[in-house]
């Protein structure tokens, strides 16, 4: 599994939010239901230089929506299915915008199992010294094949 330490800058995101708490995670049905209406974004997405869109990103925040990780184990907080897009593009009637702040991070390639890969970031974090000081993010690369990332931000301890 690789993962390698890296820095993103702020990425804003236009997708579908919902709440997650314990024996209910929406992350599935939010992205059908932003699937199913990516045509009324499709236009903002940002994109690289082959055209394609630059990610699909499954943000996520605390409850308070601070970019702080989630709570309860990882079990409560809330969940944003979207695109990439500009800074400056406005989210159509019943999208959300997040825009996640710049951050160093580990970023973890998620190879089959997205609980192994998660799992292996924190243990990273930990062998390496690091805390946790933000939320976990995901992202998908169209132009790696849709190929899953996990980015988890870190402080020194």
């Amino acid at each position: 599994m690789e993962i390698v330490v890296c820095e993103l800058p702020a990425v804003s995101v236009i997708g579908m939010e919902g709440e997650a708490k314990p024996g209910h995670n929406p992350t599935s049905a939010l992205w059908e239901k932003a699937s199913a209406r990516y045509n009324e974004v499709e236009a903002l997405a940002l994109r690289d230089e082959n055209g394609l869109p630059v990610g699909f990103w499954g943000a996520m925040s605390n409850l308070s929506r601070s970019s702080l990780p989630w709570e309860d184990g990882f079990s409560r907080g809330l969940y944003l299915a979207g695109v990439q897009v500009p800074p400056e593009a406005l989210p159509p009637e019943g999208w959300t915008k997040w825009t996640l702040p710049a951050f160093a991070c580990l970023r973890v390639r998620a190879e089959g199992d997205y609980a192994a890969a998660f799992q292996a970031g924190l243990k990273e974090l930990e062998r390496r010294g690091l805390a946790l000081a933000g939320a976990v993010q995901e992202c998908q690369h169209p132009a790696e094949g849709g190929q899953l990332y996990l980015f988890f931000p870190f402080k020194r301890l």
